[in-house]
């Protein structure tokens, strides 16, 4: 490389020289900062630090998994129970250990993977300080100082160019835009930029949070919860909860005291704390404690078998987005292309100039791997020889003109004088000497060159000059200016090179009903052809639009984007408009991306996904990373979505039910004054073997069910019926019992035995729900749903069970009792269900005949 006749040395430095102009370098006048000046901006805080974090605290994960609602209510119980000494009835409090215990964990694997792949490459970047080359880390950079850019690092600070030797900058990260831009003095060289070329002296004018890139992702690295239907539901549940838990808890209080003989007596005699315990069995069963248990722990097992595909979910409720998306925006470069350049193919041109007779195929190949094969070639170059590798450079090459960004071609002279030229069409095609048969020739080459460029192709001329020597006193040298007598020999086609699963998954999105859009920094033309070749939208070809014709109007850019399926020139703020537009017509955005520029976009979008090879601060804000930068993985994570939230759906219908009979028990004990019909433990042994492990099992089933908005309606149209066919057999036990077995529960014996037929009724009721849910019972399910009942039964047959969770085996005319309320509440289970279930059908039937 020269500039000015000087020789550029372009070896790199060793990591451990420091000082003394560690490599050879040009020399320029230019002094840098004094080692005061130095001292001056550092202790001005004008140093390239910023804040590197990228997840959220261990602090703020713990406050969000402990310091919930939910656990103030479960903990509020459980220290009721305990200060009455009966901690035995307090172990439905476990479930705040276990319930905060899956989120931290969970959430602290993820930030431990992400901090993993944020750590960039330790590097160290030289500068120029009191006239000499000094290398120092990024962090040490202050402002005003004079930095060398070598080609392969990142730029770490915002530059002023000084001295340009050449340099070619990718900005991709910051801008979208495949194409390499060459630096001149005075440019700006932005951080987050790459040198994939040259060098170049610059000034440091912006450092750390006052650089470009810092400044365009300080919003974006602000902290906000993923949207969650299913927690929100939950969260709508407890609050009515809590609006009756609070009254009705007091009443069962006072209701309680009252049948131990009023506050009085039962402070003297100590029977308030079985009226408190009672009254606790109350609360804790209308608070659906599982739901939100099974609910983290669902996310957990789906976050870690993600993570054995190299799928990083940073937030469990993000699972339950990738189920709801209908609209996935796809940035091209990094995730329908690699970055890479490929091969397509050499294109044989018809006639030459002169009646030359055409070269055939193979010895243009060759031709043009000879051409190709330097020291260090470009991209474009390393694609030909990857593309036509059965090939090996010749032995007869006399002398050769490396390839140059500023004369955008290269080439080669065998040692028969012929010249070979490999380089952009529009630079070679200028050069020639024309006469008018020869213009109509360059007319048909210039079209076909369109052509291949509108099919997404990055095309290049290979020609050749058979006039050797001209233009040169030393034979041996080519001269670096074209000469005119350039003949056309074939066009050699690249493109992006385009992932090998991008066809198959983008099949899967439309086959599911996603749709997806492509949206690049690119020329739309290229993007749009890129988007045909991977059959972005299936056999129809995809609607391409620049970006700079877009409306500004939010309204009006939604109602364009429904008719475009590619965007070309897209600014960042652009993207996330896009999103914002798509939110405006209630779509359930999802944005990939893999720069500083998607990252606004993936925080606006409800499900932000970064590739692996992402920046630092794209993978901070987005809520799952492919780790490995495969786009393949996205079907396995939208499936596994699915799968949890339509499992949810199912198994959320039990707590429902329980939360809905517990309320309704309730409130018939205030209202008669009875004591309560069971006991906290036989709540939580019912519902351990009726809701909790059935509900887990169930949740791992599979299932591929597209979510549908409306979960919480279904989940209480279901529960509604199930709950007040539970409640009303319960209270029914409770209220007849007594009198038709001539029983005083003021008698221990009698009371016990009076909450455990409750109990088996409440039992009876639960497998009876689950067989609802688990249907259809012809398979797996049925057997799941026949198991806890058999468990059921077994466990008050073995002593330990029995005496922890106090369970009685009915005898005498009890047994007869038991088995008449055990039929009596199955027919009002039928009869209830039945009835809604009728109700139901024949309002959908109306309401699909007036949409028709």
């Amino acid at each position: 490389m020269q500039r000015n006749g000087k020789s550029l040395d372009a070896r790199r430095p060793s990591s451990n020289v420091k000082h003394n102009n560690p490599v050879s370098m040009p020399q320029v006048d230019e002094q840098g900062l004094s080692a005061r000046d130095v001292q001056s901006r550092i202790e001005n805080h004008q140093i390239n630090s910023v804040d590197t974090k990228s997840s959220r605290s261990i602090l703020e994960i713990l406050r969000e998994n402990v310091f919930t609602f939910f656990n103030a209510l479960i903990f509020s119980a459980m220290v009721m129970v305990l200060i009455t000494g009966q901690w035995k009835d307090a172990v439905f409090g476990f479930v705040i250990i276990i319930n905060a215990g899956i989120g931290v964990v969970t959430e602290l694997q993820a930030k431990a993977t992400l901090d993993r792949l944020s750590i960039l490459v330790a590097s160290n970047f030289l500068v120029r300080r009191d006239g000499r080359n000094i290398e120092i880390p990024s962090e040490r950079i202050v402002d005003g100082d004079v930095l060398w850019i070598r080609s392969g690092e990142q730029v770490p600070a915002d530059c002023r160019i000084l001295h340009s030797y050449g340099l070619e900058l990718d900005e991709s990260m910051l801008t979208g835009e495949s194409k390499t831009v060459r630096k001149q003095d005075d440019d700006q060289a932005l951080s987050g930029t790459t040198a994939v070329s040259g060098l170049a002296l610059g000034k440091v004018v912006a450092v750390g949070k006052d650089s470009y890139a810092a400044r365009l992702t300080e919003k974006a690295k602000v902290y906000s919860k993923t949207r969650s239907d299913l927690n929100e539901g939950i969260t709508k549940i407890l609050k009515v909860m809590t609006i009756i838990v609070i009254p009705l808890c007091i009443l069962l209080i006072w209701t309680q005291m009252r049948t131990v003989g009023g506050f009085s007596q039962a402070l003297a005699s100590g029977t308030w704390r079985q009226a408190v315990v009672s009254s606790v069995a109350g609360v804790v069963g209308m608070i659906p404690e599982g739901l939100v248990l099974l609910t983290s722990l669902n996310f957990a097992l789906a976050t870690i078998r993600l993570a054995k595909k190299n799928t990083l979910v940073q937030e469990l409720e993000s699972v339950e987005t990738l189920a709801r998306v209908d609209s996935l925006n796809l940035d091209k470069t990094g995730t329908i292309t690699d970055g890479g350049i490929a091969f397509e193919r050499l294109i044989a041109l018809d006639s030459s100039r002169d009646g030359r007779s055409q070269s055939d195929t193979h010895d243009l190949e060759q031709h043009a791997v000879d051409v190709s094969s330097e020291d260090n070639p470009n991209s474009t170059a390393a694609a030909i020889l990857k593309g036509l590798d059965s090939y090996r450079k010749s032995q007869d090459i006399e002398s050769r003109l490396p390839f140059s960004s500023s004369r955008k071609w290269s080439a080669i002279r065998y040692s028969d004088g012929a010249t070979w030229y490999l380089g952009a069409p529009e630079i070679l095609i200028s050069s020639m000497s024309t006469t008018r048969s020869d213009q109509m020739l360059e007319d048909q080459l210039a079209q076909q060159i369109q052509k291949l460029a509108a099919q997404g192709s990055r095309v290049l001329l290979l020609a050749v000059n058979t006039h050797a020597h001209q233009g040169s006193t030393d034979t041996r040298e080519i001269p670096e200016k074209l000469p005119s007598e350039l003949q056309p020999q074939a066009l050699i086609a690249c493109s992006e090179r385009i992932r090998s699963d991008a066809k198959h998954t983008l099949a899967w999105f439309r086959d599911q009903g996603v749709r997806c859009r492509l949206i690049s920094g690119d020329n739309p033309a290229t993007v749009g052809a890129i988007a045909a070749k991977v059959e972005l939208t299936g056999e129809q070809r995809p609607r391409a639009m620049d970006a700079r014709q877009l409306p500004d109007d939010i309204h009006q850019l939604a109602r364009t984007l429904e008719d475009v399926d590619v965007l070309g020139r897209v600014l960042p703020e652009q993207k996330k408009a896009i999103v914002e537009a798509l939110h405006t017509t209630h779509h359930v955005v999802a944005m990939t991306g893999d720069g500083v520029n998607d990252s606004l976009a993936l925080k606006e979008a409800d499900l932000g996904i970064a590739m692996g090879n992402a920046a630092p601060a794209t993978k901070a804000v987005a809520q799952v990373v492919l780790v490995d930068s495969k786009f393949s993985h996205l079907p396995d994570v939208v499936a596994r979505g699915r799968q949890v939230m339509a499992n949810m759906e199912r198994v959320a219908s039990l707590f429902v039910v329980k939360t809905v009979y517990s309320a309704l028990i309730s409130l018939g004990v205030v209202l008669t004054a009875i004591p309560f019909p069971y006991l906290p433990r036989h709540i939580t042994y019912i519902g351990a073997l009726t809701i909790g492990t059935p509900a887990f099992l169930l949740a791992l089933a599979p299932n591929t069910r597209t979510y549908k908005p409306g979960f919480l309606s279904r989940v209480v149209a279901f529960a509604l019926p199930c709950g007040v066919a539970t409640g009303l057999s319960v209270l029914l036990a409770a209220w007849l019992i007594p009198s038709m077995m001539h029983w005083d529960l003021g008698s221990e014996a009698n009371l016990n035995a009076w909450r455990m037929v409750c109990a088996i009724i409440l039992f009876v009721m639960g497998i009876l729900v689950l067989c609802r849910v688990a249907r259809p019972l012809r398979s797996w399910r049925g057997i799941l749903v026949a198991a806890f009942a058999l468990a059921g039964v077994l466990g008050v047959v073995i002593p330990p069970v029995a005496d922890f969770f106090e369970l009685i085996i009915p005898s005498g005319r009890l047994v007869f009792i038991s088995l008449v309320s055990m039929l009596c509440s199955a027919v009002i289970f039928v009869a209830i269900t039945g009835t809604a279930d009728f109700v139901s059908s024949h309002h959908q039937a109306e309401s699909e005949l007036s949409q028709s």
